[in-house]
């Protein structure tokens, strides 16, 4: 791809991501499987407008998430069955948050922030602060949540890819500091049966039981759910585990939380911090891009290992490595109280 065809995807890049989240919003997908399907059986089955519907096909199968066979006739392909409810890794709450009509509106003032030098475009948008529209908007909520639970089983997988070999033998209780419906701390119960688990979480994200993954997974004995809120206190846990929390917030937020950890904490006590860990200016990197999207939607940010050195020692904690799987996507920053 030359320059100019790549600053051309680039700029037409939302057309992507928005066709794609139409198919996904009007349920193409599960309508569809390798069996060839013609596009005016699948418009009856869902009641769309078949001739509009055939040009959605056509591009989301452009994209790569169908195959058009002949006689306009289309089929799934591994990509498209990544949005699927069923897929193990589903991407689909992903698609569903991140270009529904919430997101997609906060990215239009990000000239303006940089400009005035404040972010958070959730609070530009719609005059409240993130959490705060979610408790005020449960269909949001709904969204933002099942996007949580859609991403984690790829970001669980990355997280025990880091921490295999860590040494959870002398760890009898293990605390997830906003650790949704569990589905972390769960993975790593069921590999190590010694321990015993704490969710704290707000009591609107674990109200609903039939979400939580502590029944699912067989360590409903081993895990409990608190509901609280992590800037006022913390239940007491020889280890804490924090997987994209921190970068929700500002510098100060995030001392807030660490120093009740630090609170909390036995002396020798653990910290695990899974993050899009930003590397050094010669490597691209995802977290880079993510950062942008923290400026849009709250006040935090990705950071660089010694940033997250700095937020530890500010809060009475001590840095001491940052644990990697193989793909380096995030890393997981290990601090301890001395």
């Amino acid at each position: 791809m030359s320059d100019y065809e790549k600053v051309v995807d680039t700029i037409l890049g939302r057309w992507k991501s928005q066709i794609l989240y139409a198919g996904v919003k009007l349920g193409i997908f599960e309508s569809l499987d390798r069996t060839p399907k013609h596009y005016s059986e699948i418009a009856r089955q869902l009641n769309l407008d078949a001739s509009l519907l055939y040009r959605l096909l056509r591009a989301l199968a452009s994209l790569g998430f169908l195959n058009e066979e002949g006689d306009k006739k289309f089929t799934i392909t591994s990509m498209g069955e990544l949005v699927r409810k069923d897929h193990p890794e589903t991407l689909r709450g992903v698609v569903l948050l991140e270009e529904g009509p919430e997101h997609y509106a906060i990215w239009k003032h990000l000239s303006d922030m940089i400009r005035d030098g404040r972010q958070d475009g959730f609070v530009r948008e719609f005059g409240l602060r993130i959490f705060d529209y979610m408790s005020q908007n449960p269909a949001y909520r709904d969204a933002f949540n099942y996007a949580m639970d859609s991403y984690s089983a790829r970001t669980t997988k990355m997280v025990l890819e880091a921490l295999k070999g860590y040494d959870f033998t002398r760890i009898k209780s293990l605390c997830d500091i906003g650790g949704g419906h569990g589905h972390l701390i769960c993975s790593i119960l069921r590999e190590h049966p010694h321990l015993q688990g704490i969710v704290l979480e707000l009591e609107s994200t674990i109200n609903n039981k039939e979400l939580l993954w502590a029944e699912k997974m067989g360590v409903a004995d081993r895990c409990i759910y608190i509901a609280g809120d992590m800037f006022k206190e913390v239940p007491r846990s020889d280890v804490y585990v924090m997987k994209m929390i921190l970068h929700d917030w500002n510098d100060e937020e995030c001392v807030a939380i660490l120093s009740n950890i630090h609170k909390a904490s036995p002396l020798g006590g653990r910290i695990l911090i899974a993050e899009h860990v930003v590397p050094g200016h010669e490597t691209p990197h995802f977290s880079k891009l993510f950062d942008i999207h923290m400026m849009c939607a709250l006040t935090g940010r990705e950071r660089t290992e010694k940033e997250y050195a700095a937020l530890l020692e500010r809060a009475g904690l001590q840095y001491l490595q940052t644990h990697y799987p193989p793909s380096k996507t995030i890393g997981v920053v290990e601090g301890i109280k001395c």
